[in-house]
């Protein structure tokens, strides 16, 4: 098995940025931390939601740091990792022959996080059959290796993540709602980033510190320009994106290649998404020479298929066209053929 299909470690609390970088200053994000606060102690299972990098993984960890558990293991497995039937056999462990390949029994990940954490990730990935096993897992702490007959004691806190709106996978029939009832109950929402832009110094000189230590070179000052530019970004990829746009920056040494990008995708999800102003006056105000740059760049790695550059702008075949033809970007190509002029 791949080893990358789970991780199993003690988490060190060095690593982990202070509760003042992982929760934030917002209302929204203090209430979640507070709400964990007084769940540190319970063995209740808790389910993390929120989009993509979020910093659902962080949390997690911190509820394994500071729990009683905090000795033991904390195992991390990503449940859209596998198929369903080798996802169960990893996850509850199997007898000798029950899983193709597999000739001997093998101990689950329920095993090797005995008296610590596992958080199971992408929880919305997993396979109605294997969702009623949890469910029984959950609700009376047993379970029973795939191929097995022995029932089995859990001794293990479960912590669990999905960027997914549950209730609307069980409205689909995609999840169980018995199991969606057993663990809303402790359902903690972390914010976007884009709902919490004023913990970006903080979240910055975190990364910052982090990935200087890691590059082995100097930690980059966050400027009052660099900080505006980042604070207009909508950051769709979360503290996940914020963290790579540091690594850039602090491997770059250059901001201004920073502030440049940042606006480059600004204006390309401006046109993609049609906010532009419709008039041409304001359209070329507001686009400007970042907007033309971006999407002659799409262009030109398109090879200038209008087509393609289209495509990847995500709208329809004529209008990113017009804009470009707008601001002077492209000019129409007027046919090869040459036709007689009439006598």
């Amino acid at each position: 098995m791949p080893v990358d299909l789970h991780q199993c470690f003690r988490v060190d609390p060095g690593d982990l940025p202070g509760e003042a970088v992982i929760f934030g200053r917002t209302a929204a994000m203090r209430e979640v931390h507070g709400k964990i606060e007084r769940v540190l102690e319970s063995d209740l299972p808790v389910l993390l939601q929120g989009e993509r990098g979020t910093g659902k993984d962080l949390v997690a960890r911190f509820l394994h740091i500071r729990s009683s558990r905090s000795q033991g293991p904390f195992v991390k497995l990503s449940c859209a990792a596998l198929p369903q039937r080798l996802l169960e056999a990893e996850l509850l462990g199997s007898e000798a022959g029950a899983v193709s390949g597999v000739g001997e029994a093998k101990r689950g990940l329920m095993e090797m996080a005995e008296g610590g954490t596992l958080f199971l990730d992408e929880i919305s990935e997993i396979g109605l059959s294997l969702q009623r096993k949890l469910l029984f897992l959950l609700r009376d702490g047993r379970y029973f290796r795939v191929g097995g007959r022995e029932e089995r004691q859990a001794r293990v806190r479960i912590v669990c993540s999905t960027n997914v709106h549950l209730a609307l996978a069980v409205s689909k029939g995609c999840f169980r709602p018995d199991l969606f009832d057993h663990m809303d109950g402790m359902c903690f929402r972390l914010s976007a980033l884009r709902e919490r832009k004023e913990d970006i110094p903080q979240l910055w000189s975190f990364f910052a510190d982090k990935l200087a230590r890691k590059f082995g070179k100097r930690a980059p000052h966050l400027t009052p320009a660099v900080l505006r530019v980042l604070e207009e970004w909508d950051w769709p990829g979360n503290l996940c994106e914020l963290e790579n746009c540091i690594a850039r920056f602090i491997v770059l040494e250059d901001e201004e290649a920073i502030v440049d990008e940042l606006r480059r995708k600004a204006a390309i999800t401006n046109i993609a998404d049609g906010r532009a102003e419709s008039e041409p006056q304001a359209e070329s105000a507001a686009l400007g020479a970042i907007a033309k740059t971006g999407i002659l760049e799409v262009l030109k790695a398109k090879r200038e298929s209008k087509r393609k550059t289209t495509e990847e702008l995500k709208r329809s075949y004529r209008s990113p066209l017009y804009r470009l033809r707008g601001i002077g970007g492209l000019q129409r190509r007027r046919s090869r053929r040459r036709f007689p002029r009439p006598e």
